[in-house]
């Protein structure tokens, strides 16, 4: 699995002299680019059985490095360094150190699922991101995301009442948000508020007051909230395992 693109190597690991001549023959200037050498110690063997283990990963090892995945990827387009095939190339190589200095740009896939379709080996790069993601998570080197801050509220009022207030959801977010007023500094929700304040009839607003007092719950949900917690503990305890990782709470 080659990678020869001079874009994916690190512009430290690059050397080029502006005068260099080699046998009598002038290099000066790209001709003389050399890669630095290196050795790496560190490599983790199992990174790739890993991710494969977690829901999405499953078929990482189909990859056959053809670079469809990247070439369709939509966020790729916008940022060059969100590179999917570069950072299954890592991990099947198990490289994670190399891997983690783009853990902040992994979460960016935005499951618009152009990859998946592009990719002939049915890898489904997708889900290998949001695997990859999870196993960040699961390892303990990212800190949550504000989408994942969403996400988890979101879903944990579903589980719990069986429907979704959006009151309820943006409250919870920005409970979740270690500085919650941080969000309100973004333009975009700015605008989305003055504009429901302008706009929305006032029934519609009292009425997402009424809602953020009294919690509404889907009548009967007991026993599916109990099923859904199961599930999810299950599956929970399953990722932790497959990483080798101590069950919740016990350490």
């Amino acid at each position: 699995m080659p990678i020869h693109e001079k874009s994916l190597i690190r512009p430290e690991n690059l050397r080029e002299h502006e005068e260099l001549v080699i046998d009598g023959m002038d290099v000066s200037g790209h001709w003389s680019t050399f890669i630095e050498g290196r050795s790496v110690s560190d490599y983790n063997e199992k990174m790739q059985e890993e991710i494969a283990a977690l829901p999405g990963g499953e078929n990482i090892h189909r990859c056959w490095q053809c670079g469809s995945c990247t070439n369709a990827c939509t966020v790729n387009a916008v940022n060059p360094d969100f590179n999917p095939r570069y950072w299954i190339y890592l991990i099947r190589l198990g490289m994670e150190e190399e891997l983690l200095r783009d853990k902040d740009i992994i979460w960016q896939c935005v499951s618009c699922n152009k990859c998946t379709d592009a990719c002939p080996r049915d890898v489904v790069p997708e889900a290998v991101m949001h695997a990859t993601a999870k196993w960040l998570e699961l390892k303990g080197h990212t800190e949550k995301k504000p989408s994942t801050h969403f996400d988890e509220g979101f879903s944990q009022q579903v589980i719990d009442t069986g429907m979704i207030e959006d009151g309820l959801v943006m409250r919870d977010f920005f409970t979740r948000m270690k500085n919650r007023w941080a969000p309100f500094k973004e333009p975009y929700l700015v605008a989305m508020i003055q504009g429901i304040i302008k706009r929305a009839p006032l029934g519609y607003l009292l009425q997402m007051f009424t809602l953020l007092v009294f919690r509404p719950r889907t009548k009967g949900w007991g026993p599916a909230k109990a099923g859904i917690m199961e599930y999810i503990e299950e599956v929970e305890a399953n990722n932790r395992k497959a990483l080798g990782l101590p069950a919740e709470g016990k350490h």
